[in-house]
């Protein structure tokens, strides 16, 4: 939900929560193909194509530097959650990091970011007189 000109919540879900929801869900979901039809490929198909969405919408809304570190964030904890999986079971670890990931894209994905490098790219306070 959004808050509109008038301090109103609108109906209208903002991008980065849009990009954060279906990055998670992507998770869930890729890990339930696997397990549902027992071929891992189809579930990194589900995977790949949720990452594909997910990276489109938020090179529009935060640019390549962003999409890119929250990519880099989603593989590692595609990956880390393997290991994971074996330490507290294959579901928690696939809510841990489908949790994770949604947190990810929320501090990420920043609209109008596009041109700053997340790490290193303090911005000024300074005003332009």
């Amino acid at each position: 939900m959004a808050i509109d000109s008038q301090g109103y919540l609108s109906g209208r879900v903002t991008s980065r929560a849009r990009i954060a929801t279906i990055a998670a869900a992507t998770f869930v979901a890729g890990f339930g193909v696997a397990e549902l039809t027992g071929v891992r490929a189809l579930g990194g198909l589900v995977l790949v194509a949720g990452g594909a969405w997910c990276a489109r919408d938020a090179v529009r809304v935060a640019g390549w530097w962003r999409s890119g570190a929250l990519l880099a964030i989603a593989l590692a904890l595609f990956v880390i959650s393997h290991p994971l999986g074996h330490a507290i079971g294959a579901w928690p670890a696939v809510a841990v990091s489908a949790a994770l990931v949604a947190v990810a894209a929320l501090l990420i994905v920043i609209p109008g970011g596009g041109g700053t490098p997340p790490i290193g790219g303090i911005r000024s306070i300074r005003s332009e007189d």
